[in-house]
């Protein structure tokens, strides 16, 4: 009982924002949408689980499932499964997808997956991040997570809804686009990378499911951007001549 009137006092604190939102109108090699364009994950999504929940006590049992699941083979992948900057997304996705995305290779489709990163992960997430600051699983617990070198950052951001979720689920979803006879596999993956977040205690799983739904938003509302319908048909182009 203690416990729950601790936890409840916890995840009703805010923890403070550390940095100002970032003007996207400059950024077009970065994003294809500007702030006032993306979906507004604020309005879109529920409240997260309040702790007298059921859904919350499926955030605690899931949790406790991941931290078992470690030091397998699945946790390692977890691990990796953390790096989204860089090249992390094209990497993790380019096994299901068949074929490697990269600046090499596919350069129109990596800029495809590089481009739409932070529509998704940043702009589509933003507003019910900085509203609701829900505090971690990690941070809540106080515990370690699969990967340390990021918690001094995450810990201080909300973790609802789950960005790297986020983009992990609408890049899948725009790969499977691209090339449908692998969908499965794609979709598949795009899915194991949200739950991965789980299993590093980094989010609850709350935070994953709601990610998936801002995640088919976003894409949703790329479609509509001629920026990025042209760069979609242009890695589709060249997904193509690869294949002939």
């Amino acid at each position: 009982m203690k416990r729950v009137l601790l936890a409840t006092l916890i995840c009703a604190a805010t923890i403070p924002a550390t940095f100002a939102a970032k003007d996207v109108t400059t950024q077009p090699d970065v994003y294809f949408l500007k702030e006032a364009q993306s979906p507004d994950s604020l309005a879109l999504l529920p409240p997260p689980p309040a702790m007298d929940s059921i859904d919350f006590l499926n955030d605690k049992a899931q949790y406790d499932v991941g931290k078992m699941l470690r030091n397998t083979p699945r946790g390692k992948q977890a691990w990796q499964d953390a790096h989204v900057s860089g090249d992390g997304v094209a990497e993790a996705l380019s096994p299901a997808f068949g074929k490697p995305i990269t600046r090499e290779k596919t350069p129109e489709l990596f800029r495809l997956v590089m481009k739409m990163r932070e529509d998704a992960g940043d702009l589509a997430t933003r507003s019910a991040k900085e509203h609701y600051m829900r505090i971690r699983p990690f941070a809540f617990y106080n515990e370690p997570t699969c990967r340390a070198d990021e918690e001094s950052t995450l810990a201080k951001n909300g973790s609802y809804p789950s960005g790297h979720t986020t983009i992990g689920w609408a890049t899948a979803l725009v790969l499977a686009e691209v090339n449908p006879a692998r969908q499965g596999e794609i979709l598949k993956r795009g899915y194991e990378m949200g739950q991965s977040r789980v299993i590093c205690g980094y989010h609850w799983q709350s935070d994953v499911t709601a990610a998936r739904i801002v995640a088919a938003a976003v894409v949703a509302r790329l479609h509509a951007d001629p920026a990025f319908s042209q760069q979609l048909q242009k890695a589709k182009d060249e997904f193509k001549k690869a294949q002939l």
